[in-house]
């Protein structure tokens, strides 16, 4: 193609509101356009990119089974009802009413879409298994759109689902994509890592993430350099150290601490370090109020908590008040008789501080001897330094792009939705579904954040909008371009009447990663060849060009 005919139009200066490398350098190499918050669009060179990803990921689908179908973005709001999720899934839905006062959603995901067609069609264990996938666009009301392209209010998403009669049938389909998934991200040129992780609102009984080790990442990971563990802090488990915390207070004693609540105020007045402080949340959840204590230090993991409570939830202000009779931040176990559960690094605390349940008190020297019926769990976030379970040296906390996500759902949803097959033996049992999402946006801004610079990007060739790009600095290309447009090469040809130095800022920014240059050694037959990913440059004879970009492309 003639880069002058290309709907192209990089800029120079870098957009104010761009935090992101990947943000920046899409919106200067004219690959999206921003709409609004949150939303995008391809423009045609962002768009090349995204359909070769695209093309990478049908092919591995349909390499391990899987049928391509297209469903709704409109959904009623009916079939979230039916699963719980209508509520569940909180403000990140987009819900409306239509003009008779009908409600839908904008599909977040489609596990309900996918459920009503399985009990529509699926009858017999003779039917199964299943994988069916979509690539589709997706809504989430983000609160904070923000990365670009990472973290958006609309997408594209790749998400298949399978459909088993057993749960060796689901640990199949579940192998087959995460190979799959494996070979995907390779592809596309990804250096990648998976991990466990949260099954957050989807559910199910297991999740791993293909997380993209990244500054611009959301997620963080707890991971080990030493042997390269790693998993979303959400479900890290954190290693029982046995460290023991001991403040030598001789005796425990009620101390006055006008206004003062939070850890920092109570550990300054007290001249302390957080690690000697207990702090003490209340939780309301399905079945009773429950007490949660950890160290000062410590932060809790509510992913964690959810594990052991039913549905836990923050008490408010006004809960704790009607509960304990004191206002948050004066709150502590003694004395106190509803349930409750301590972090494991809790049981080697002695003369700690905590709270006094009495407004302006505290109480110091405390010990858990004064407590009653305390459980102890693993129930905090992992943090800087604690120790890998896989080898015992130190993790660090790092942030990460999330890439993809596979879930084993198992029968949540068959039993909430009635998705139900007859077995060999003519019982009704529940389909076990397993899900599974590639954000093919993210794919493309990872490779920037992996492989870009401040001013200029080196696309993985797989994923590159164009073979190769002729540098036409002599104007005297069109040789060039019709030789190799013969050949098979995809090819931009930059025959503007632009300055050297345009061309080249552009060519940066575009990150194609083959170049060749028509330029001052043209007249004696010779084009220069640079392969940005070796990082080298070499004089050809055109003669010799093909051959050359065959085997390094």
């Amino acid at each position: 193609m003639r880069q002058s005919k290309l709907f192209i139009k990089t800029r120079r200066e870098t957009p104010s509101d761009a935090e992101t490398k990947s943000h920046k350098l899409l919106i200067r190499g004219g690959y999206v356009k921003q709409i609004t918050s949150g939303v995008y669009t391809y423009l045609p060179l962002g768009w090349k990119i995204v359909k070769k990803i695209i093309n990478i990921i049908r092919e591995e689908m349909d390499a391990i089974g899987g049928q391509e179908i297209l469903m709704p973005s409109l959904t009623p709001a009916s079939l979230w009802e039916e699963s719980g999720r209508w509520e569940g899934f909180g403000d990140d839905m987009f819900r409306l009413t239509d003009r008779k006062g009908r409600r839908y959603a904008l599909a977040p995901t489609h596990e309900e879409v996918i459920s009503e067609i399985a009990r529509t069609f699926v009858r017999s264990y003779k039917d199964l298994p299943q994988i069916w996938y979509q690539i589709q666009t997706k809504f989430r009301d983000e609160p904070r759109p923000r990365g670009g392209i990472l973290r958006v209010r609309e997408f594209i998403m790749k998400d298949s689902y399978s459909l088993d009669a057993s749960w060796d049938g689901l640990d199949e389909s579940y192998a087959l994509h995460r190979e799959a998934y494996k070979r995907i991200f390779s592809r596309c040129g990804l250096k990648f890592l998976v991990v466990k992780a949260s099954t957050g609102v989807m559910g199910g009984k297991e999740s791993e993430e293909f997380m993209v080790l990244s500054e611009a990442g959301e997620d963080k990971l707890a991971y080990c350099d030493n042997c390269k563990w790693a998993a979303n802090v959400e479900v890290a488990p954190v290693v029982d150290r046995g460290e023991r915390i001991e403040l030598k207070y001789e005796n425990s004693e009620m101390v006055f601490t006008p206004n003062v609540k939070t850890v920092e105020e109570v550990c300054a007045f007290l001249g302390i370090e957080p690690k000697y402080l207990v702090k003490s949340l209340i939780y309301i959840t399905d079945e009773e109020p429950v007490m949660v204590l950890l160290r000062g230090d410590h932060e809790v993991n509510e992913t964690k908590l959810a594990s052991i409570l039913k549905n836990p939830r923050m008490a408010t202000y006004d809960e704790v008040l009607d509960l304990l009779g004191v206002e948050p931040g004066f709150v502590g176990p003694v004395g106190v008789k509803i349930r409750k559960i301590a972090d494991n690094s809790v049981k080697y605390m002695k003369g700690f501080v905590t709270g006094a349940n009495k407004k302006d008190h505290h109480l110091i020297g405390v010990s858990l001897d004064e407590i009653e019926d305390v459980e102890f769990y693993d129930i905090r976030s992992v943090s800087e330094g604690d120790m890998c379970p896989n080898c015992g040296e130190s993790l660090s906390i790092r942030n990460a792009i999330e890439v993809g996500h596979i879930f084993k759902l198992g029968t949540r949803y068959s039993e909430s939705m009635g998705v139900y097959f007859t077995d060999r033996e003519g019982d009704q049992r529940p389909v076990i579904m397993g899900s599974y999402g590639i954000g093919p946006g993210r794919i493309m801004a990872s490779a920037i954040e992996l492989y870009g610079t401040e001013n200029s990007m080196v696309w993985p060739r797989s994923i590159s909008p164009f073979d190769v790009h002729i540098i036409d600095i002599a104007m005297d290309g069109d040789e060039i371009y019709e030789m190799l447009q013969n050949a098979g090469f995809d090819i931009l040809w930059d025959e503007r009447q632009e300055s050297p130095g345009v061309k080249f800022n552009d060519a940066d920014l575009l990150g194609i990663p083959l170049r060749v240059i028509v330029g001052k050694h043209w007249k004696e037959g010779k084009v220069e060849v640079q392969d940005l990913w070796k990082g080298e440059s070499r004089i050809l004879n055109k003669g010799n060009l093909i051959n050359y970009l065959k085997e390094n492309s």
